[in-house]
C-alpha cells in the first residue's frame, strides 16, 4: 500500500498561474533558482493537509498577485488503494473551501486520507527560539497521527480567548468562568494526551530505527508555574485556582498552550539548544523520519514528505542517507533544492522536475521530468 499523489494543478496560487504536474509515487526532486516557485509548489502540497500549510499563510496570501482573484488546487490521491481527487480553493476575502470525491469536507477529513510531514528552513532554529515554535511542531506532529487533534485545538483556543477576554475586562461573573473553563479542560485533556501518546510513538520509532541521524530523547515539560494536570476535572480545578493571578495578567498562566517540547542529543546528553547547528538539523530530520516511521506502520503506508532545501545544509554522505532512508520507506518525499546535483545519489529512483521563472510567473521546464 502506498500513499502518493498522482498529480498536481494550480491555479493563481503564489507564483504558480497554471502549473500542472504528473506525479508517481518515486520521490520527487524540485530544482531551479532561488525564487522560481519552488517552495510554492510545496505550499499547495502542504495544503492538501489540514491547517495553513508549510508558512502557515492565511487564504488571501495565497492568491497570485497582482490579481488576486483567489487560487485553486486539485489534487489526485492515491491512499491504500483508493483513488480520490481533491480540491481547494479560497475566492477573494473568503475562505479556504474543501472538496474530497466532489463533496464539501471539512479540513480535518483531509487528514484522514493522507498524512504530510515537512521540514522547512525556518523550522531550524526550533531549539533556540520560544515555545511557540515547539508547540507548533509538536502539535503538528500529533495531528499527523490523530487528524481529530485540530479540532480538539480550535475548540481549546476559542474557549481560552473568550476568557481572556473576560480577564482583560476584569469581569467577575464566576459563571461565565466556570462554562468557559469546562470547554477548555475538555478539550486541553484531549490535547496533552494526543501530545503524550505522539511522544511515545516518536519515541519508539526512533528507537527501532538504525540510522546515520541521531536520536533525540523528548519530553513535555510545563513553564515556571508548576506541572500542567492531565484530566479534564484536574484541568478545570487549575483554572479555577489561578482566576485571580490570571487576572492580574489579564490572560490564562496555566494549561496546555504554556507546554514546551525539550529535547537531548540521546549520543551526547546535551540539550538541543547547546548543540551544534549542524546537530540541530540532523536532530530535526531525524525527528521528521521517526514520524514517517511511526506513520508506515500505523497508518499502512508512510506519509507524503514535504523538504524544503534540505540538501543545501547537509554533507554529501548524510545526503545519500536520508535519501535512503526516504526510499527505504516507500514514502513520496517531495524536495527542493537549487541544483539538480544535490540529488545525485538519488540516481532514477526519484522525477526530476526543473522550476524557472517567466514571463508570466514560474513555470516547469520541459523535458526536465522523468
Amino acid at each position: 500500500m502506498s500513499l502518493s499523489l498522482t498529480h498536481l494543478r494550480l491555479s493563481h496560487f503564489r507564483s504558480h498561474k497554471a502549473t500542472h504536474l504528473e506525479t508517481g509515487a518515486r520521490p520527487i526532486a524540485i530544482f531551479g533558482p532561488n525564487g522560481a516557485g519552488k517552495t510554492n509548489i510545496l505550499e499547495a502540497v502542504s495544503m492538501l493537509s489540514p491547517g495553513r500549510g508549510i508558512r502557515r499563510a492565511s487564504a488571501d496570501e495565497l492568491s497570485r498577485a497582482p490579481e488576486n482573484l483567489g487560487w485553486k488546487i486539485s489534487a489526485g490521491l492515491d491512499s491504500l488503494g483508493l483513488r480520490h481527487q481533491i480540491e481547494t480553493w479560497a475566492e477573494p476575502g473568503g475562505a479556504r473551501q474543501v472538496l474530497i470525491d466532489d463533496k464539501p469536507a471539512p479540513q480535518v477529513a483531509l487528514g484522514r486520507i493522507a498524512r504530510m510531514v515537512w521540514l522547512v528552513p525556518v523550522m531550524d532554529r526550533l531549539w533556540l527560539e520560544g515555545a511557540d515554535g515547539r508547540r507548533r511542531f509538536l502539535d503538528r506532529i500529533t495531528l499527523s497521527f490523530f487528524p481529530d487533534h485540530a479540532e480538539a485545538t480550535l475548540a481549546y483556543e476559542k474557549a481560552m480567548r473568550e476568557r481572556n477576554r473576560l480577564l482583560k475586562d476584569n469581569i467577575a461573573d464566576q459563571g461565565w468562568y466556570r462554562a468557559l473553563e469546562g470547554r477548555m479542560a475538555e478539550a486541553g485533556a484531549a490535547i496533552i494526551a494526543n501530545r503524550a501518546e505522539a511522544v511515545l510513538r516518536l519515541t519508539g520509532a526512533q528507537a527501532d530505527a538504525e540510522t546515520a541521524f541521531p536520536t533525540a530523547d523528548l519530553a513535555i515539560t510545563a513553564p515556571e508555574e508548576g506541572e500542567v494536570p492531565e484530566s479534564a476535572d484536574d484541568l478545570a480545578t487549575a483554572f479555577a485556582e489561578s482566576r485571580s493571578r490570571d487576572l492580574a495578567a489579564g490572560r490564562t498562566l496555566v494549561g496546555p498552550h504554556r507546554a514546551d517540547l525539550a529535547a537531548i542529543y540521546a549520543a551526547k546528553g546535551v540539550a538541543a539548544r547547546q548543540c551544534s547547528t549542524g546537530e540541530q538539523k540532523a536532530l530535526l530530520i531525524s525527528l521528521v523520519l521517526a514520524n514517517a516511521r511511526a506513520l508506515a506502520s500505523e497508518f499502512g503506508a508512510p506519509p507524503i514528505i514535504l523538504l524544503d532545501e534540505v540538501a543545501a545544509h547537509l554533507d554529501e554522505h548524510r545526503r545519500a542517507a536520508l535519501y535512503d532512508e526516504i526510499c527505504a520507506l516507500g514514502a513520496q518525499a517531495w524536495m527542493t533544492g537549487t541544483e539538480a546535483g544535490l540529488f545525485a545519489a538519488l540516481g532514477d529512483r526519484a522525477q526530476m522536475i526543473r522550476v524557472c521563472e517567466g514571463g508570466n510567473g514560474s513555470q516547469i521546464a520541459k523535458g526536465t521530468t522523468a
